[in-house]
């Protein structure tokens, strides 16, 4: 049976306890004071020191957590990880302290955040459940979501230098809080929200087939094939961007078949299950298990595993590194990088698969990092609308009044409060009734901001006389599966809802989707999309009513329309859509747009901004590779805008002042490693090879002979690498080590070409390749630092697998 505690005062005492043996610790608090981190200091210390894996999520809401308190952790132990909450004006009030024993599990919970007063003397009720694993197992995968989310950053030095400066210009003019909290170290603000949370209901998919054995089709035909040509060609890893509709699980599964054991890892427990039975379809002969915060299985030739669960220490361990030969990620975007980091880097598959719906690189950077950059299939919903494997939409722009400038922008969305205020008006609600009246087909999703406007609009159009229902996680009077049934049957016209239908569901007969609120994630504008496209014998097409104003994202979305990307250099608004769809403005909406065109952030700024991001992710200065893979922007903008990489660190005062000398007195060298052309990658492994001589002596002169043996050994060490640069006939000859010929290909080929290209800094006369500056001996280190991380930048990105 489990045991239920009530404990009245001195919770500090019994947490001490438990972090005296406990393999996991998890702390979840509103805010943290430096009197309790103090209070746990020498605990959690010797914890981390044993090794027992340590986490803390507290929160930024109203600035009450002390900088001090956060730097504190980080001089603790560097294996304690903390995750900052950014609340962004919304309430983020939770107290819970999770501990797993070998023996026993405690989860405490109740009114005390991490402060010495709530720990020892201050009048604080808690709740203390051991004993009970259902119970334990829902605190801790809900922890996990927490510290994991979208909505949460990494503590590091970079992130707390950010907060300290948030904290005091918020306390400047909050003086009186700041003084009231010191002294007490308490306060109790909760304030109410109307946030809908993603929600955790069963996902509905297409059902398997009912007779014989199930094929690939359509997109996952092209797709298979190259995966396997990826794999043929040596790379061990992917990413398959696929539009809703196209069947990715059913692809991956596919893929599974060339495999003896796999894992397929998700971010919802929802989707292991649906993923399950895809599998179960494609491979009925086989078994399949699920791993997440229930179920613990850990047999056949697939095993389902979430995210959360597998990112913990006691359950990843559970598994041989090498148990896998196939790992499976679904839609990366949905958790923070670190969760997979830790899970991918302890595993060593054969071939590693990332596979996502939403083409975005700004949403999908982490899974774009994780496999490498490469992209082995790619086809987003326009492409594939071209060969009718989605249905065609038209689409229409109705212009919205709604002054949105005039609203609070909290960092990631629009303050609810301002905007119900603009949305919650009968004329507005008129406004979007007779758009819909004039333009809609027969079943529609209407997508809102908030369930307050989900319910007012259901209420609005119910009163006009059509049936309709607010479909949301308050809904009380009817579930989702019943409300999907009847606006498929004909007996509801529109589901209002908030994020009930962003991604998962699969209702092909709906033919209208209503946006009526401001679009503040292209993700989520794109899985919306694809709600209305399946195909369906009902319908020919999906009419899209969107209503625009000028709020963030109004113009840059329209971009996902577009099959001519190479429009968006030009003054033209409307973009171009496949042959079967249409796009329609109201001319106001055409007005506004280019109204935003002329206002739109410069690229340089934008350029920076991304960068700094990056940076708070990692707590240091991304090297060039990490800002290609792992940034918002393509990296060759910073290349076309500063004409080098550390250009732009120039601009943005990132570097040194040392650093800074040695960029202005080379500078022409570094822009020309930068820069030069390279249909092929010889004159990148020439300076490598040079390179691998050490900093001390990399700029020395070097003879085609001396390359040859690490310019060899380097195109033929992957098959990508024969493939892509050393498979023409002259090549092929040398896949068998020949000095001679190497020797001679090096010569004739990237040595004299480079020399004859660089503009006086390379000579190449008498076999000797050499570089024609002077470089001071207190300079060979930094630019032999700058030289590499550009040449193994160059590299990689010259030998990604891209997508046709």
């Amino acid at each position: 049976m489990s045991k239920v505690q009530l404990i009245t005062g001195q919770l500090g005492a019994h947490l001490l306890k438990q972090i005296d043996s406990a393999s996991s610790i998890c702390i979840l608090t509103s805010f943290v004071m430096k009197s309790g981190v103090e209070y746990l200091r020498e605990a959690l210390k010797a914890a981390a020191e044993r090794g027992a894996e340590i986490k803390v999520c507290t929160g930024d809401y109203l600035f009450v957590t002390q900088p001090e308190a956060l730097r504190m952790f980080l001089e603790i132990d560097s294996r304690i990880e903390v995750r900052l909450w950014k609340s962004n004006g919304v309430s983020f009030h939770p107290k819970a302290y999770l501990f797993q024993k070998a023996e026993q599990d405690s989860l405490f919970v109740g009114s005390s955040n991490l402060s010495r007063s709530a720990l020892s003397h201050g009048v604080e009720w808690s709740l203390s459940v051991s004993d009970d694993e259902e119970v334990f197992l829902q605190g801790l995968h809900l922890f996990l979501e927490t510290f994991y989310s979208d909505q949460t950053v990494p503590l590091n030095q970079e992130t707390l230098k950010d907060y300290e400066d948030r904290y005091e210009k918020f306390h400047v003019t909050n003086l009186n809080l700041a003084q009231k909290w010191t002294e007490t170290e308490e306060m109790d603000l909760m304030l109410p929200s109307e946030v809908e949370p993603i929600p955790t209901t069963e996902i509905i998919h297409e059902p398997p087939a009912p007779y014989g054995e199930i094929y690939p089709r359509f997109a996952q035909i092209e797709a298979l094939e190259e995966l396997n040509r990826t794999m043929e060609e040596d790379y061990d890893k992917a990413l398959v961007v696929m539009a809703t509709g196209l069947g990715k699980t059913y692809l991956a599964g596919f893929f599974a078949r060339n495999f003896k054991r796999v894992l397929f890892i998700a971010h919802l427990e929802e989707i292991l299950y649906q993923a399950k039975k895809s599998f179960q379809t494609v491979m009925p002969e086989e078994s399949f298990s699920i791993y997440n915060g229930k179920v613990k299985e850990r047999h056949g030739h697939t095993i389902f595993a979430s995210i959360y669960t597998l990112s913990m220490q006691r359950h990843l361990q559970v598994f041989d590194s090498e148990e896998f030969d196939l790992i499976i990620v679904d839609e990366f975007h949905h958790a923070a990088a670190e969760s997979y980091q830790r899970v991918l880097n302890y595993f060593k598959p054969k071939f590693l698969l990332g596979i996502t719906a939403t083409p975005e690189r700004n949403d999908n950077k982490d899974v774009y990092a994780i496999c490498g950059g490469n992209v082995a299939f790619r086809m987003d919903f326009l492409e594939a609308i071209e060969r009718n494997w989605l249905a065609p939409f038209k689409y229409f722009g109705v212009y919205d009044d709604t002054d949105y400038s005039q609203i609070t922008w909290l960092g990631n969305r629009y303050d609810e409060k301002e905007l119900l205020q603009l949305q919650l008006r009968d004329e507005m609600a008129e406004k979007v009734l007779n758009a819909w009246m004039d333009k809609r087909k027969t079943r529609t999703i209407g997508f809102c901001s908030s369930i307050k406007q989900a319910d007012f609009l259901s209420a609005f159009f119910n009163r006009n006389g059509f049936k309709a229902i607010s479909l949301h996680s308050k809904q009380r009077d009817m579930n989702r599966d019943d409300a999907i049934s009847q606006l498929a049957d004909g007996a509801l016209d529109i589901i209002f809802t908030v994020n009930q239908f962003n991604e998962g569901v699969d209702i092909p007969a709906v033919d209208t989707l209503l946006f009526v609120r401001p679009t503040e994630s292209l993700t989520v504008f794109t899985q919306q999309i694809g709600r209305g496209l399946r195909l369906h014998d009902s319908k020919d097409h999906c009419v899209i009513i969107d209503l625009i104003g000028n709020y963030r994202n109004a113009d840059s979305k329209l971009s996902l329309f577009d099959t001519d990307l190479s429009k968006q250099k030009t003054k033209t608004i409307e973009p171009v859509v496949p042959e079967l769809c249409d796009i329609e403005f109201d001319i106001q909406v055409i007005n506004l747009l280019k109204e935003m065109a002329k206002k739109k952030q410069p690229r340089r700024d934008k350029l920076v901004n991304d960068y700094l991001i990056l940076k708070q992710e990692l707590g240091r200065r991304p090297s060039y590779l990490e800002l290609h893979l792992k940034g918002a922007s393509d990296s060759p903008q910073y290349r076309q805008e500063f004409s080098s990489y550390y250009g732009f660190l120039e601009y943005a005062k990132e570097l040194s002042e040392n650093e800074s000398e040695i960029f202005h007195r080379y500078e022409q060298w570094l822009i020309e490693v930068e820069k030069t052309g390279m249909a092929k990658s010889y004159k990148m492994v020439v300076l490598l090879a040079m390179l691998e001589r050490g900093d001390d002596s990399w700029f020395k002169p070097i003879t085609s002979e001396e390359a040859a043996p690490f310019f060899h050994s380097y195109l033929t060490e992957t098959e990508y690498r024969k493939q892509i640069d050393f498979a023409d006939k002259s090549s092929k000859k040398l896949w068998n080590y020949d000095e001679e010929g190497v020797s001679k290909l090096i010569s004739t080929m990237p040595m004299s070409k480079w020399s004859g290209s660089s503009k006086g800094l390379i000579s190449y006369e008498d076999d000797i390749f050499k570089l024609n500056f002077d470089i001071s001996p207190e300079d060979q280190r930094l630019l032999f630092d700058m030289t590499k991380e550009i040449c193994e930048y160059r590299l990689h990105y010259h030998f990604e697998r891209k997508a046709k």
